[in-house]
Parts: structure tokens; sequence; C-alpha cells
């Protein structure tokens, strides 16, 4: 009789079975509600995803608003900039526009920086993407996070359009594309590139999509920062070419980009400035 009156009091085996679960409810209950009323203190790729999704949808809207939603308010100078690269990409015909989350690499639960490439295509040329690396820091303000500054990751080329307004003109097979630069000279680059393309199709043994997107940038200093290199690597070099024609099964083809040093190409003559274009 004295031991089953131990046991109703919980003193014994039974009650402190009873006492233990009772203490693991207690926990888990307080767990759920510190985890409903308090947001995440660190940057997940799942959320970082969501905001950069939101984020290239905007692009390919041209919705400014919706484009800098994913920005610090406070950070004046980079939703200028942002804003005014937005602007600058209103001509150019983009396919897609995506973002890759590779690596948040640092954070505090306050500020995170986060590794992401960006890829995206021409409409009509780019039939599979040209993909650049960028790195993002980020700052949290209550349940959100916001980007601080994008910058080209270490070693990585910098776009056109962050170097200044993009003139578009379009060609039979080519789309170039030009900053500081005339309509009237831009059109003959197209014109020269769409003499080209057949003399390459004659000559390249395999099928390419006969699409070129050129670039011509301001200067060699601005081309050089277009390939991520020292602009002394192309002084004197009227053009280089990036990317891949032609393809396999395995490896489909992407347009070229032809990028234009605008001051050794304009020294050339015509069929000079056609032999260039020709060999890139």
């Amino acid at each position: 009789m004295a031991g089953r009156g131990r046991d109703a009091r919980g003193g014994g085996p039974r009650g402190r079975r009873r006492a233990a679960g009772l203490l693991l409810a207690a926990l888990l209950t307080a767990s759920a509600c510190t985890a409903s009323g308090q947001p995440d203190t660190f940057l997940t790729t799942g959320a970082l995803d969501a905001t950069l999704e939101r984020r290239a949808a905007a692009v390919l809207a041209h919705d400014p608003a919706g484009y800098l939603d994913g920005l610090a308010p406070d950070a004046a100078k980079l939703r200028a900039a942002q804003r005014t690269e937005l602007d600058r990409l209103a001509d150019v015909p983009l396919k897609s526009w995506t973002y890759d989350v590779k690596d948040i690499t640092e954070q505090d639960g306050q500020w995170a920086t986060a590794e992401v490439e960006l890829r995206y295509r021409i409409d009509g040329y780019d039939t599979a993407p040209v993909a650049t690396r960028r790195v993002l820091e980020l700052m949290r303000d209550g349940d959100r996070w916001y980007i601080t500054e994008d910058r080209p990751a270490k070693g990585a080329s910098g776009q056109l359009w962050q170097q200044g307004d993009v003139e578009v003109v379009q060609g039979a097979h080519s789309i170039v594309l030009g900053v500081g630069r005339g309509e009237e000279e831009l059109r003959q680059i197209a014109d020269t590139v769409d003499l080209a393309v057949p003399a390459v199709s004659d000559a390249w043994p395999r099928s390419w999509n006969q699409r070129v997107v050129v670039l011509v940038p301001d200067s060699v200093e601005s081309m050089a920062g277009l390939l991520g290199s020292p602009s002394t690597s192309y002084r004197g070099i009227a053009a280089v070419t990036t990317g891949e024609v032609g393809g396999t099964g395995e490896s489909p083809a992407i347009a070229d980009r032809v990028i234009v040093n605008p001051q050794a190409y304009a020294t050339l003559g015509s069929f000079g400035q056609r032999i260039v274009l020709t060999h890139e």
C-alpha cells in the first residue's frame, strides 16, 4: 500500500515518467512559440533565391519598383545606379534573366555575403545563357534581407550596360550593342558582320546558328573591363571573340560575343575591318 501511495504522488517510476513527459511537452511548446514569434536571423539560400527570382522577373518586365524592391531602402547610391542600369537595358531584347545562388560565404545574423551567377540570353541570338559571377552584400532589417552591394566577383567581367547608355542596331545576322558610339558607326559594323557571316558558313565545317552579338565599348579600357583583363592585353587588337561557334549534340552552339576595340578597329579600312570580323 505504501508503494502505491508513492507512485500516486509522483515519487515512483511512473510518476517520474509522467513528469519527464510534461517537461518535454513544455520545451517543445516554448520552442514552437519562439520559432513562430521571431524572424529567422540567418539568410537561407531559399530566401535569397526568392528575392532574386522577383528581381529577375522585374528585369524582363522592365519594372523599376520590382527591381529596386530587394535593395536596402537607405542605399541611395546603389538604388540610383541600379535604376540607371535597368534603364540602359530597355532596348536590349532579353530572352531570359536568372540568378543562381552559388554560396552564402559569410554571415552573422545581421549581415551576409553571397556569391551568385547571373545568366541571361539575348532573344534571337543566344541559344544558351551567358554567365557572369556576382557578389552580393546583404543586410537584415526586421524579417527581410536587403541587398546593400552588387559587384562583379574577383576576376569576373563587367557588363556593357554598366558602362553607359546602350545603343542597339540589328542586322540580318547580327545585333550590335554600343556605348559611346554613334548609330552610323554601329550600323556599319552590323553591315560588315552581315557580309562576314555567309563567308564563315562557307568555310566552317559544322553548322552554327549564324547569329552574332557584337559589343562596341567606348575605349580599350572599357573593352578590357568586358573581358575581365588588363587593357594592355588588347592595345592594337581590333577585336576579340568570346564564346564558341558551332556545337555538338552534347554542347549546343551559342551566339558569339565579338568585342570591338574601337580605337584599333577605326584605323583599319573597310576591307581590313571585314577581314577582322570574318576572322572573329
